[in-house]
C-alpha cells in the first residue's frame, strides 16, 4: 500500500512547498525544533518503566462472593 511513498521527487516537493510556506530563514529553526522533540520524545520513553510492570494483575474473585 505504502510502496514507492518517499521517493526522491515526492521529498522534493515536500521540500518545495514547505520553502515557500515558511521560507528559507524558518526552515532551519524549523528543523532544529522538530529534532529537537523527536530527541526529547525518544529519550522519555526510554526513561519510562515498562508499562506491563505498573498495570496491576487483574485479581480473580473469589467464589464465596457469588452467594
Amino acid at each position: 500500500m505504502f510502496e514507492g511513498l518517499f521517493q526522491p521527487m515526492h521529498l522534493l516537493v515536500v521540500f518545495g512547498i514547505a520553502l515557500l510556506v515558511f521560507g528559507p530563514k524558518k526552515l532551519p529553526e524549523l528543523g532544529k525544533g522538530i529534532g529537537d522533540g523527536i530527541r526529547g520524545f525518544k529519550s522519555a520513553m526510554k526513561d519510562q518503566p515498562n508499562m506491563e510492570d505498573k498495570i496491576p494483575a487483574k485479581e480473580e474473585e473469589d467464589e464465596d462472593d457469588d452467594v
